[in-house]
C-alpha cells in the first residue's frame, strides 16, 4: 500500500481521499487543498515527536481520523494538528485525539471549523504540562463546536483573536474550560464545564457575548471576569461552585479560598442579566474597582455569601423597576406587583470586618457582633456603602436562565 504522505503528495488540488482502516506512523504534512477521510478506524501516529498532522494549505478538510502521540514539547507547540497562518477554511470534523501536547494549535489562520471531535490530553502529565485542547492565535472568524475536551491544561484557550463563535462543548477536568485572552467580539454560546478549577476565565478583553452555558461543579471559579469591558453576561446556570474548606484544607476556613460562582475584577460596563447562581460558597465576588456593570434579573439561590462587594461606593442592582430574585430575601409584596416593598442589601459592616480581619469569625456568635448589628438597623448612617437591590424580585425569574437550565428554588 501507498504510504499516506506520498498520497497526499501526489493528490491533486480538491481531492478526496479515503484512508483505509489501519495505522500510519508519522508526521503527516498537508501542502494542498483536500479531503482526507477515514474509513473504518484510521490511526495516524505520531510515534511521540513534532506534530502528528501539519496543514499549510488552505481549504482542508479532515474527518474521523484517531490522532494521537505527537511530540510533547510544548515550546515547540507540538499538536496532534498544528495548522499555518495558510490554512484558511480549515475543517477538522468527527475525530478524536489522544496522547498529544495540543490538541489542535490554529496559527493565525482565518475561518476555520472544528466540529463534533473528542480530545483527549495525556493522562500520564500533569496538567500544567498538557497544552490546550484547542489553542487559537490570532484566529478570525472561526467556529469551534460540538467537541468534547477532557485532560488537558485548558479545553478551549483563545488569544488575540476576533469573531469566533464558541458553541455547544463539553469540558471537563481541566485548569480552565474555555480562557479568554485579548480577543474581542467574540461568542461563548451553550458550552458545558464541570470538573474544572474555572469553569470560563474570560481576561483582558471586550465586547464578548457569553450566553447560556453551564458551570456545574467547578472548584475555585463558576466564571471569572477580568479586565472584561462591554460584554453580555446573559442566562447563564453556575451551581456548586464549591472550593472551600473541603476541597483545600479538608474543613478549616481559609480566606479566599472560597468557591466563587461568579467572580468580577476590574471590569466595568458589562451588563450581567438573567443568570443563575446557585448552591456556591460565595454568589457573586465584585472587587479590584468593579463598577458601573448593570446586573439585573439574576437569581441567587442559596449561596453560603450572595454577594461579597469590596469596595464603597453604592452599586444600584436593578434596572427600570426590577432587580434580581434572592432566595434569602425577607420581604413582602404588599401590592402584588412581584417586586419586594423593601430593599434587598446583602452586606453590613460585619461582613465588610470579617473580609478584612478572618479572624474575627471567632466573634461572629459573640454579644459584640450581634450588638454591633443591631445599631446598624436602628441608626442606618452607620451602614457602610455597598450593593443595594432596591427592587428585588419575589420570584426567580424563568426566561433568560437557559431554558431547561432553569430551576425552582427547590429543584
Amino acid at each position: 500500500m501507498q504510504p499516506l504522505q506520498q498520497r497526499v503528495d501526489a493528490a491533486a488540488a480538491g481531492a478526496v481521499i479515503e484512508v483505509p482502516a489501519g495505522t500510519y506512523t508519522g508526521n503527516l504534512v498537508i501542502s494542498r487543498a483536500l479531503t482526507l477521510k477515514g474509513s473504518g478506524e484510521v490511526i495516524l501516529d505520531g510515534n511521540n515527536s513534532g506534530d502528528v498532522v501539519r496543514v499549510r494549505a488552505a481549504d482542508v478538510t479532515i474527518a474521523g481520523l484517531v490522532i494521537r502521540n505527537s511530540g510533547k514539547n510544548l515550546t515547540d507547540m507540538n499538536a496532534g494538528i498544528f495548522a499555518e497562518k495558510a490554512a484558511e477554511n480549515l475543517r477538522v470534523i468527527g475525530s478524536r485525539f489522544e496522547n498529544n501536547a495540543f490538541g489542535l494549535w490554529l496559527d493565525g489562520c482565518r475561518a476555520p471549523e472544528v466540529i463534533d471531535n473528542r480530545i483527549q490530553g495525556a493522562p500520564q502529565l500533569r496538567s500544567q504540562d498538557n497544552g490546550n485542547g484547542i489553542h487559537l492565535f490570532a484566529v478570525h472568524d472561526g467556529l469551534v463546536r460540538g467537541n468534547h475536551i477532557s485532560g488537558t491544561r485548558d479545553g478551549i484557550y483563545i488569544d488575540t483573536s476576533q469573531h469566533n463563535r464558541l458553541e455547544d462543548n463539553l469540558m471537563e477536568d481541566l485548569r480552565y474550560g474555555i480562557h479568554y485572552m485579548y480577543s474581542y467580539n467574540n461568542e461563548v454560546i451553550d458550552n458545558r464545564t464541570r470538573n474544572t478549577r474555572t469553569g470560563y476565565a474570560l481576561m483582558q478583553s471586550k465586547n464578548l457575548e457569553v450566553r447560556g452555558n453551564a458551570s456545574d461543579g467547578d472548584l475555585n471559579y463558576g466564571m471569572l471576569l477580568n479586565n472584561i469591558v462591554g460584554s453580555h453576561i446573559s442566562g447563564n446556570r453556575i451551581r456548586g461552585t464549591r472550593t472551600g474548606r473541603a476541597f483545600v484544607t479538608g474543613g478549616d476556613d481559609v480566606a479566599g479560598a472560597d468557591g466563587k460562582a461568579l467572580f468580577i475584577y476590574n471590569s466595568q460596563y458589562n451588563e450581567i442579566s438573567g443568570n443563575l447562581l446557585e448552591d456556591a460558597d460565595i454568589g457573586i465576588h465584585l472587587t479590584a474597582g468593579s463598577e458601573d456593570n448593570a446586573i439585573h434579573g439574576n437569581a441567587f439561590i442559596r449561596n453560603r455569601v450572595q454577594v461579597k462587594y469590596v469596595a464603597t461606593r453604592e452599586q444600584e442592582w436593578s434596572d427600570e423597576g426590577r432587580g434580581n430574585y434572592w432566595s434569602d430575601y425577607l420581604g413582602w409584596d404588599m401590592n402584588a406587583d412581584g417586586v419586594g416593598d423593601r430593599p434587598y442589601e446583602p452586606n453590613d459592616a460585619v461582613d465588610k470586618l470579617l473580609w478584612r480581619y478572618p479572624m474575627a469569625r471567632i466573634l461572629m456568635s459573640s454579644p459584640a457582633i450581634e450588638t454591633l448589628r443591631w445599631v446598624q438597623r436602628q441608626f442606618p448612617v452607620f451602614k457602610p456603602q455597598g450593593v443595594r437591590d432596591s427592587h428585588p424580585l419575589m420570584q426567580m425569574p424563568v426566561s433568560g436562565l437557559g431554558g431547561t437550565m432553569a430551576t425552582d428554588e427547590h429543584g
